[in-house]
């Protein structure tokens, strides 16, 4: 064998190892192609309401505060007030309307005239916006002043006012209530004007 035709075959051999080696130096074959890692997203929380539908119970505990047309002793006379109240509302999603009946004792007493205030009957509608565990409302309706004594009467009114309950479980409900009453011709007698401020507790059924 010549030496030419050695030269030629060593020729040969080297040009296909010359362009596989310049591949790999360029990162054709050797170098390996990342795959970018998954990103988990966690799923959005999903805010859940409190569904306000239902029939509930329950009683209530407050301070009463009179303001009569005519000079009495004491001047404003106040006190202690105490009662009951049954109710059912409808949670249409945002909106939520409802009724009730709720029925307060007190030991608010007149001096000059000599009077007592033995209790006060309402029949409430109600429209409150659902937030979830609470619930804002609105409040308005018909009042009915029970007075015995020198103002012996059952007197006809009006009340409206604000009121905010909390869910506290499914069955238990937190609140509390202002109202402002009207009555007038009180036996006769004067007009007067009543504040309520009261804490309630409720068991939804």
């Amino acid at each position: 064998m010549t030496m030419t035709t050695k030269f030629a075959r060593t020729s040969m051999l080297a040009a296909p190892l010359a362009i596989v080696a310049g591949m790999a130096t360029a990162g054709g074959l050797a170098e390996p192609v990342e795959t970018p890692a998954p990103v988990v997203v966690a799923p959005a929380p999903v805010m859940m309401g409190n569904d306000w539908t239902g029939f509930y119970a329950g009683g209530q505990l407050g301070y009463g505060k009179l303001d009569p047309s005519v000079d009495t002793d004491p001047s404003e006379p106040d006190g202690v007030i105490y009662g009951v109240h049954a109710g059912y509302n409808y949670d249409f999603g945002s909106v939520v309307l409802g009724g009730e009946v709720d029925y307060d004792l007190t030991d608010i007493s007149l001096d000059t005239p000599d009077s007592d205030l033995d209790g006060v009957l309402r029949a409430k509608a109600k429209l409150g916006y659902d937030a979830g565990a609470f619930m804002p409302y609105i409040t308005a309706g018909y009042a009915q002043a029970q007075t015995s004594d020198d103002l012996d009467d059952d007197t006809d009114g009006a009340f409206a006012g604000l009121g905010m309950s909390y869910m506290m479980s499914d069955s238990l409900i937190l609140g509390g209530e202002v109202l402002q009453h009207q009555f007038e011709d009180v036996a006769d007698a004067a007009d007067v004007d009543a504040t309520t401020l009261s804490l309630r507790a409720s068991f939804k059924f």
